[in-house]
């Protein structure tokens, strides 16, 4: 196995320092000096490497387990796993990490969810009008109690992109999984320095506004509705990450 080593050249800079240490050891699989099979130095050596603390190399190696980059087999160490082959179109959700790619998810989002509300007004059955409803409901519900809405949020808008009655809707978002929701991913409440519950409130009537307009059926206000929820997330985070970058949060 080849040994990690200090780079010759400054480090480049990431905001996240666990990203910088994803990026290093990356790096290291593209160029040969680590291959599949073989196992990453110690949390130790990484940190001597890297100058970082036992934290952002355990974050950074979760990071590579959900991006299916290494195994960590306990009382053994980390090992570098084959890449796997690359999805169709390059939609990998692993890659989703930083919040430039929940960004760049979200203008997806725009283009493909706008016009599946709009055809799923026009074609939707009074069964998924029901089941749109009942995720509607779950989620208010758990963002009252305080609990995890973000599996009642994916349901909501897969059940709109299943009654599109185009497959392909529903199989870009199912393929995309949790990561379409970007606080699955990021604290967008405490990113966007906004209280948590009136956060989930707005949430909560964006949905609505898009309910109400698909049980209705007028296509045009629920593409209206569906653009400016997700347009609210998108401003939403770029805000918080203008703040990031310029150091005020």
């Amino acid at each position: 196995m080849n040994i990690l080593s200090a780079p010759s050249a400054p480090p480049r800079k990431h905001r996240n320092l666990a990203q910088g240490v994803v990026a290093f050891i990356s790096d290291a699989i593209r160029d040969g000096s680590i291959s599949p099979g073989d196992k990453l130095p110690t949390e130790s050596e990484i940190m001597r490497i890297q100058g970082v603390s036992r934290t952002v190399v355990r974050e950074a190696i979760s990071h590579m387990q959900a991006a299916g980059m290494v195994e960590t087999r306990h009382g053994i160490g980390t090992f570098v796993l084959e890449p796997a082959a690359r999805p169709a179109l390059g939609l990998d959700p692993a890659t989703v990490v930083t919040m430039r790619d929940v960004l760049a998810i979200l203008e997806l989002r725009i283009s493909l969810e706008t016009e599946a509300a709009g055809l799923a007004a026009a074609r939707r059955t009074e069964s998924q009008l029901q089941q749109l409803r009942a995720a509607l409901d779950g989620f208010q519900n758990a963002a009252r109690n305080g609990e995890e809405t973000v599996a009642w949020d994916m349901q909501f808008h897969l059940t709109i992109a299943q009654a599109s009655a185009n497959r392909y809707f529903h199989d870009i978002l199912s393929h995309l999984g949790t990561n379409i929701i970007p606080r699955s991913r990021i604290n967008s409440a405490r990113l966007a320095q906004d209280d948590p519950a009136n956060y989930m409130e707005r949430v909560g009537r964006e949905h609505e506004d898009i309910f109400n307009a698909i049980s209705r059926q007028d296509a045009d206000s629920a593409r209206a509705a569906m653009r400016t929820h997700l347009g609210n997330s998108r401003e939403r985070l770029r805000r918080a990450q203008e703040l990031i970058e310029a150091g005020q949060a």
